[in-house]
């Protein structure tokens, strides 16, 4: 089982027409129950419902560069952000586009 740490506005926003917000969190969950994974979506501001699965903080990127150093087992990185890529560097496992990500779930 893998943790999998969502850049949540990048993600959305990476495919036209963009998701909403719920929507991302919806498919996300499906896929990742699905799938046998663990979640965390992290939203720039609040996310869009009160739940252990879901972070909300001023800037996103930093929110994942900070939990990314209190990992302690295997996870993965979805984004299409560089910036975010560059600063975790090879700590996730996998580092999955925005785009590719949405077209699969």
């Amino acid at each position: 089982m893998v943790l999998v740490v969502v850049d949540a506005e990048n993600v959305r926003r990476s495919i036209w027409p963009n998701l909403s917000r719920e929507e991302l969190v919806r498919r996300t969950r499906d896929w990742a129950a699905g799938e046998g994974h663990d979640l965390l979506v992290v939203f720039d501001g609040q996310p869009p419902d009160d739940a252990p699965d879901l972070v909300g903080a001023s800037s996103a990127d930093d929110e994942i560069v900070e939990l990314a150093r209190g990992f302690d087992r295997p996870w993965w990185l979805v984004t299409s952000d560089r910036g975010l890529r560059e600063r975790v560097g090879d700590a996730p496992e996998r580092i999955i586009g925005g785009g590719s990500f949405v077209r699969t779930i």
